[in-house]
């Protein structure tokens, strides 16, 4: 069957290149745990994994279990970190599908001890620190018991410590710095009980553009900066990152409406002028929000044409009238470039009223990923 024409197109080029870019940001012998959890912030966790993993990308980072089973299904081979936690129906499957999970309290650790006694084999655990972000993690004065149980759960061997900047993309970093001093104080505690992780890293994409952990210690957690975005508008200048991602559709519908009569639900859009109305098949189950109604802006032959009205399910609108020569069937880019213009995600999620990272996560499933 013929698709609609709305896609996201995927540059694994780009993608090289940021992540070879990162490279040349962190000291010799960092390791990177490269996150593509949420579908690789939507841009296909399968596809980014494998280029990553040809790149020699020491770990990858998913949120669930799931996720990390849907990479191994897929022939994924790198070791995968599960950052968000695990429930305790989850520890088998997390040793039999070799993922590594982050665990930050006794009883999960103690089940994880169980199930790996049993399956005969010792499991190897991160172990994170919350030092400021008060989401997931042991307060650094929960470290020595958490450790000292550790000890005595044989089937268990420790393989990283992690923590996570609350505000690393903020030009004020004294409570970054605060952070940074809690972990490394907590790593030398975790040192002096006599273990001896692999992997030490608190640094977030902000973070490493900025050298924020001074290369005190060994990994990096780059998520956005991965697909070419930025933490902070200020970072731009700090680093050459390109967008991996560009969404794309064509005109569907043309419409003349006169002065005074009005586009899309709850006539929020009512013409000023005559008026050429474009309708583009594409809309919030496709992942744009609806908060762009009136606000947003697309790309069509090269010159920007305002949102008119309401963001519907499956379709939006948007005023041509001043775009020569417009016509059924030309290409409208939502995100990416055209011409000399271009309308970065950043810029989608500031007149969205929110983050990229969260323009990039709500692409839905419905709309094709394309690699190029």
């Amino acid at each position: 069957m013929e698709k609609r024409p709305t896609s996201a197109t995927i540059d694994l080029g780009a993608l090289k290149d940021n992540y070879l870019r990162l490279r040349e940001r962190v000291r010799v012998g960092t390791s990177v745990l490269a996150v593509v959890k949420a579908n690789a912030y939507g841009h296909g966790d399968v596809e980014v994994a494998r280029v990553l993993e040809g790149l020699g990308c020491e770990l990858l980072g998913v949120a669930i279990p799931e996720e990390g089973a849907r990479l191994r299904q897929e022939g994924i081979k790198s070791p995968i970190i599960v950052l968000g936690g695990l429930f305790p129906n989850q520890a088998g499957d997390i040793i039999d599908l070799d993922l590594t999970p982050v665990v930050f309290d006794a009883s999960t650790a103690s089940l994880l001890n169980s199930a790996a006694s049993k399956r005969g084999t010792v499991q190897e655990v991160h172990v994170k620190i919350d030092t400021g972000m008060g989401r997931l993690g042991l307060r650094p004065e929960e470290a020595g018991p958490f450790f000292s149980r550790l000890k005595g759960l044989s089937n268990l061997k420790l393989g990283g410590l992690h923590s996570h900047f609350a505000e690393s993309e903020r030009e004020d970093k004294r409570f970054s710095e605060a952070q940074t001093a809690a972990f490394e104080s907590s790593v030398a505690l975790v040192r002096q009980m006599g273990f001896d992780p692999k992997y030490v890293g608190i640094s977030n994409s902000a973070a490493i553009i900025e050298h924020l952990d001074g290369g005190r210690f060994n990994l990096v957690r780059p998520g956005l900066m991965l697909y070419g975005s930025y933490p902070d508008e200020r970072l731009r200048g700090k680093i050459d990152l390109k967008p991996v991602l560009q969404l794309k559709t064509r005109i569907l519908h043309m419409k003349a409406i006169q002065a005074g009569e009005s586009v899309s639900y709850g006539r929020r859009f009512v013409a000023g002028r005559p008026s050429l109305i474009a309708t583009l098949p594409i809309g919030y189950a496709d992942g744009l929000p609806r908060s762009l109604g009136n606000a947003g802006e697309v790309l069509v032959r090269g010159r920007r044409a305002v949102i008119a009205g309401t963001v519907c399910m499956d379709l939006v609108m948007a005023d041509v009238t001043d775009i020569p020569g417009v016509q059924t069937g030309d290409e409208a880019v939502i995100i990416g470039s055209q011409g000399d213009e271009a309308i970065t995600a950043e810029e989608v999620a500031a007149r969205a009223g929110t983050i990229s990272y969260e323009i990039f996560c709500r692409i839905s499933q419905r709309v094709p990923r394309v690699y190029v």
